[in-house]
């Protein structure tokens, strides 16, 4: 036991705590580790610094990374990189939401419930929605939860997905549906304009009994979808609910979902207030039109608000618990048993100190860099953007000109250069392998684009 005396505080406890049960040493804890597996060396542990060194030596690992804003990051995708007001994270730090877990006694939980119903109230105002739930993991498990919700409700197995819309949302959407008896059927996009194709999911509606169709607005390629209120009808003719993903800043400028027939939003919350802390935590944004029957299948928390029985005053509650893992265990909705609450607190603080006219100003503001940086690009006269010949908002498309690097190289030679950009779309469609995909938001300044401009031109 010596060999441990750097380690444990007492070696009279921890042989007590063996003896207990059973063991005669440490090392019997790991037998059904193979002895092949384990490692026939020290580790190479360095000696015990002091607080300054040891923060040196970080900040020195730390100085090694291309992160945003030093590199210019204009991937996109799912993540973006966008101005939080200190405000932001100033309220989310307060001990009596960033200590709280999820309030299942609501009496001792007034402050985060009613933070939480003020961000179901805020999701439920942007997307012209009836209710919100407080929240989900992030937009890919919040499209794969509406997916079987709408299974649930229509009794049908099918659910149609356009190709359009994220890659890593139609592959969870795939896990979750088919597990559970399910398929779905991915419809084409127009190859000139990005754009879903109604013809295509009419076939597909007449070759399934469908549940669902699923698009987004803007799509992932960051197209708008020019006939998404003729899918919403049509998706009702036939008896199947209508699915639409969000980036939610765009809602500024564009018409909110439940105004064009939208009978579930889902959507990424990362942009409301949320860093992009390399890829998470996240916010997944779920909200619904409809009757009660709708909302009862809902997955995931939702907080109302009542008033004491005395009148005295008003109260915040978890309501319609009864479909929670919690209490109904298999016979739940879904197996959402807990979230990043905390992040929805974030955006409901962001979009607050943002109101109305800050938020409009904000997508406009967006879609005006945009459609600048595209020019930019085409000016070089070395590429053709947007690629998709289509209204779009933050994300466009662009190819290069002739001959010469495909989408991944051209990735590559920008991040030699310290610019994160063009995410090659080879990676999620086989035949746009020469087209790749440029991000722009709020937080990218003159310089940023510069640089990126600077480096297209000379790769």
């Amino acid at each position: 036991m010596k060999k441990y005396s750097h380690l444990l505080p007492n070696d009279k406890y921890v042989n007590q705590m063996l003896s207990s049960i059973g063991l005669g040493s440490i090392e019997d804890l790991f037998t059904d580790i193979p002895k092949e597996t384990k490692l026939k060396k020290k580790l190479e542990i360095p000696a015990p610094m002091g607080q300054m060194e040891i923060e040196r030596k970080v900040e020195d690992a730390l100085d090694s990374d291309k992160v945003h804003p030093s590199s210019p990051c204009f991937l996109g995708g799912g993540i973006w990189p966008h101005y939080i007001p200190a405000a932001v994270n100033h309220i989310i730090s307060r001990s009596e939401f960033y200590t709280s877990y999820t309030p299942y006694q609501p009496e001792i939980s007034q402050g985060v419930l009613q933070a939480l119903f003020e961000y179901q109230s805020l999701i439920c105002e942007l997307g012209n929605m009836d209710a919100a739930n407080a929240s989900m993991y992030d937009w890919p498990t919040a499209a794969a939860e509406a997916a079987r919700m709408a299974m649930r409700i229509t009794k049908k197995k099918t659910v149609v997905v356009s190709s359009a819309a994220g890659f890593e949302r139609k592959k969870v959407i795939e896990t979750y549906v088919e597990p559970a008896g399910g398929k779905v059927v991915e419809v084409p996009y127009n190859g000139k304009s990005g754009e879903t194709e109604l013809a295509e999911v009419e076939v597909a509606f007449a070759e399934n009994d469908v549940a669902a169709i699923y698009l987004e607005q803007p799509n992932f390629f960051g197209v708008i979808e020019s006939k998404v209120k003729e899918l919403g009808e049509f998706a009702k003719r036939k008896g199947a609910l209508f699915i639409v993903g969000v980036e939610p800043t765009s809602l500024g400028i564009l018409e909110a979902p439940g105004s064009y027939g939208a009978d579930i939003m889902v959507g990424e919350g990362q942009p409301l207030g949320i860093p992009m802390s390399y890829g998470g935590p996240s916010l997944g944004i779920f909200a619904v039109k409809g009757d009660l029957n709708m909302i009862r299948q809902m997955p995931g928390r939702i907080i109302g608000m009542t008033n004491e029985k005395n009148g005295n005053g008003r109260g915040f509650v978890m309501v319609l618990q009864t479909r929670e893992q919690h209490i109904r265990r298999e016979k739940a909705t879904s197996n959402i048993c807990t979230n990043q609450a905390l992040m929805a607190i974030a955006a409901a603080a962001y979009i607050s100190l943002l109101g109305k006219e800050g938020f409009v100003r904000l997508s406009k503001t967006i879609v005006s860099n945009s459609h600048y940086v595209s020019k930019r690009i085409e000016e070089t006269g070395k590429y053709i953007a947007p690629f998709f010949d289509s209204e779009f908002y933050s994300d466009f498309t662009f190819s290069r000109k002739g001959e010469g690097l495909n989408g991944q190289m051209l990735f590559e030679e920008l991040a030699r250069r310290g610019i994160h950009a063009a995410l090659p779309l080879g990676w999620f469609y086989r035949g746009l392998k020469e087209v790749n995909m440029i991000s722009v938001t709020e937080a990218h300044n003159e310089r940023d684009v510069e640089s990126l401009i600077n480096a297209l031109r000379e790769v």
